[in-house]
This record gives C-alpha cells, structure tokens and sequence, in this order.
C-alpha cells in the first residue's frame, strides 16, 4: 500500500499503524501519531488500521528552552 509519511510518499506491506510504524524504523520510539490529521495515541495504534492513500504523520518531542 502507498503512504504519506510527513509528506514523503513510502510503499508498505502493513495494514495497521503499529505495523507501519515498525516498518519504518519507529519501533521503540517516543513518538506522536496521527492518521489523516486524527491524533492516535499509543495505545490505540495497534487497533488503528490503514488504508492506501493515508496520510501518517510521526512527531518526535522537541528539547530545549
């Protein structure tokens, strides 16, 4: 299935957000999510499905002051 991954179009064999999420080297990582503009917490990312043409977007928490 095709993706947009910040707006970086990825080809993928997952179906559901954890999946992709492992596909894309994320595994582990602290990360917000968000499919089609929707915010989806952890929790509900194995639960979250995808579909071709999606919209993901990953946002990693900023440090600083």
């Amino acid at each position: 299935m095709r993706i947009l991954l910040n707006g970086t179009e990825h080809r993928l064999e997952a179906n559901r957000l954890d999946q992709a999420l492992e596909a894309l080297g994320y595994k582990g990582a602290i990360v917000a999510t968000a499919v089609n503009g929707r915010f989806v917490p952890t929790a509900q990312r194995a639960t979250t499905p995808l579909a071709d043409g999606d919209h993901l977007e990953v946002l990693a928490p900023m440090q600083g002051g």
